[in-house]
């Protein structure tokens, strides 16, 4: 089944970001203002091992703020792992051990995203060991750390593997002098209304595009053809399994906003990867859900 429904309106957020709570350099309400100042509507509060309580924060903010977690640690082979949860949860202590937290999370309901795998040195073997829903395909702190921000090869081993694994561009900002960065990637929601439950169920359901730059306005499908309006692109690839793929574009610089690209059969997967004319990509969840 065709994922995008273009029912709602955009609204621009970030999953992965840090505040005082743990080791940002600020404040939410420094946060909430900086990104609403940018464009943003929504932002997750994922602190280490800070399990947030929106719901008990009085504050009034120029965004929406919704529940997250990040955690990090070993699993039983040694692996590194930093995974980050989306949503309200309870129990996160560190001294209870980062597996059984990591199940915790996923019992209550979290959405579990593999953060920054590159940065975490994991081997696609790592990416499959453990049911995560997501894989962050680019990190924009780790860019500037050591460059080791993608993560769309993880990605793509979860969906070579048969998952429904979905993409994420995010910001992991901390916003102090040794983690500077911010607005570098995001994610843009198809939700009729900017509540933490639309979002969520759109989230869930994988109707957002992820981007560090490129932005689609719309994103439909009609017999058997993808047709996608967006911001100046230079490029624009269907992206299948292995070595498949479906370019199109021009390297004597011609950009174009509006694209038809017939959609192959028979590939096990398809999502659309955009670059614009200073290297910055946008990435589509797969085209199809897997029933």
């Amino acid at each position: 089944m065709f994922r995008y429904r273009m029912t709602g309106k955009w609204f621009k957020g970030n999953t992965h970001l840090h505040s005082t709570a743990s080791d940002g350099g600020l404040a939410f309400a420094e946060l909430a203002d900086l990104y609403a100042s940018a464009g943003y509507d929504f932002l997750f509060r994922t602190d280490h091992w800070v399990a947030s309580d929106v719901a008990s924060d009085p504050a009034t903010y120029p965004l929406l703020w919704i529940d997250g977690i990040e955690l990090d640690g070993f699993d039983p082979t040694g692996a590194m792992y930093h995974v980050v949860c989306l949503g309200t949860l309870e129990g996160m202590d560190r001294d209870k051990g980062f597996m059984p937290c990591m199940e915790s999370a996923r019992e209550q309901g979290a959405f579990l995203i593999l953060a920054h795998p590159h940065w975490c040195a994991n081997s696609t073997e790592d990416a499959l060991r453990h049911p995560f829903d997501g894989v962050e395909v680019y990190n924009h702190v780790c860019r500037w750390l050591n460059g080791k921000s993608d993560g769309v090869v993880h990605w793509d081993a979860r969906l070579r593997n048969g998952g429904d694994a979905l993409a994420f561009a995010v910001d992991d900002s901390h916003l102090r002098p040794e983690h500077m960065g911010w607005n570098g990637g995001w994610i843009m929601v198809n939700a009729p209304e900017c509540t933490a439950e639309a979002i969520m169920r759109s989230i869930r359901t994988g109707n957002y595009h992820s981007s560090c730059g490129p932005e689609i306005k719309s994103i439909t499908l009609d017999d058997g053809a993808l047709h996608v309006e967006t911001s100046p692109v230079q490029f624009a690839r269907l992206v299948g399994p292995g070595p498949i793929g479906a370019p199109r574009g021009s390297f004597d610089g011609e950009l174009v906003t509006e694209l038809t690209l017939p959609v192959p059969e028979g590939w096990d997967y398809v999502y659309l990867d955009l670059e614009d004319d200073r290297g910055r990509r946008a990435w589509t969840n797969t085209l199809f859900t897997r029933d």
